[in-house]
């Protein structure tokens, strides 16, 4: 990775883990989440219509709907993981893409690993499984709703990465006129895309009165919206030109950042395992950075 991509997705760790850190914090992360729509829906609508969606390939729309389902649901299971779980548990185990992410990535994109760069992502994966490990799982853990809805955030994960990389391979070669930045315009799609999977589920699950009830968390549902559109529109940009396994990887160094804000903000207590699986996930991200050329 270029210093500049390694930049982008480290700035993009960070505003991920504090977005995190206020879903977990608001009344109802469900809820909090769908009201984070209204921001899409607004300045979302005003970028579309500059766009010809005409000009748009037919492999862009399919890769479209296929991060737009796994956006949906990833949304859903996080806010379930979330109600019911620890930030410092629930984030390292659904952001442990890395594990399974190079696995598809290397044959779908054609993309290679050094031996140094495969080593960063194993050391961020055991990075992330140390952190999950400080609280003590086990067969009985895994059935708690915390750890179910967290593994299933993770295969979310793993399909909407892969999707967001064919598609941002797409418009790096086919790019939408208009002037709108690719990032930008791709981020609004798939935003519009995952409220209709998500506001769906969200209706079904609280219902119109409850939803209707939290409306004054608007604003702060709206400035998370801006950390998730300059964290994501980060992204994006790097996965133009770097190695989606590279970019994954890197981005968990979020779960150091999610770690600290944990103990800081929420006032978790992590154990000594969480720590030294945050220090572990930042060595693999310099090994990455140093060696992953």
């Amino acid at each position: 990775m270029t210093p500049f991509e390694l930049t982008l997705v480290l700035a993009s760790a960070l505003l991920h883990a504090v977005w995190s850190t206020t879903i977990k914090s608001s009344r109802d992360p469900l809820i909090f989440n769908l009201l984070q729509g209204a921001f899409s829906i607004v300045i979302g609508s005003g970028v579309v219509a500059l766009v010809d969606l005409g000009s748009l390939s037919p492999a862009l729309w399919r890769w479209l709907a296929l991060t737009s389902v796994a956006h949906g649901l990833y949304i859903y299971w996080l806010s379930r993981a979330l109600e019911h779980g620890d930030l410092t548990l629930v984030y390292p185990i659904a952001r442990s893409t890395p594990a399974f992410l190079p696995f598809v990535a290397v044959p779908l994109f054609g993309e290679s690993l050094t031996i140094g760069g495969a080593s960063g992502v194993a050391v961020v994966v055991a990075g992330m499984w140390l952190v999950q490990a400080g609280s003590h799982l086990g067969r009985r853990s895994l059935a708690t709703p915390a750890v179910r809805y967290a593994l299933l955030t993770l295969a979310a994960t793993v399909v909407y990465s892969l999707a967001d990389k064919g598609a941002m391979l797409e418009l790096h070669e086919r790019p939408a006129g208009g002037g709108v930045p690719v990032a930008v315009l791709y981020y609004f799609l798939l935003s519009l895309g995952h409220l209709a999977v998500f506001a769906p589920l969200v209706v079904r699950k609280r219902g119109l009165h409850a939803i209707a009830a939290a409306r004054g968390e608007l604003g702060t549902a709206t400035l998370a919206s801006l950390l998730a559109l300059l964290g994501y529109g980060a992204i994006l940009k790097a996965l133009e030109t770097a190695p989606a396994s590279y970019v994954v990887a890197v981005r968990q160094a979020s779960v150091f950042f999610a770690l600290l804000l944990g103990i800081v903000r929420l006032r978790e207590r992590p154990g000594r395992a969480r720590l030294l699986g945050a220090a572990a996930t930042v060595f693999g991200v310099a090994l990455i950075a140093l060696f992953g050329t």
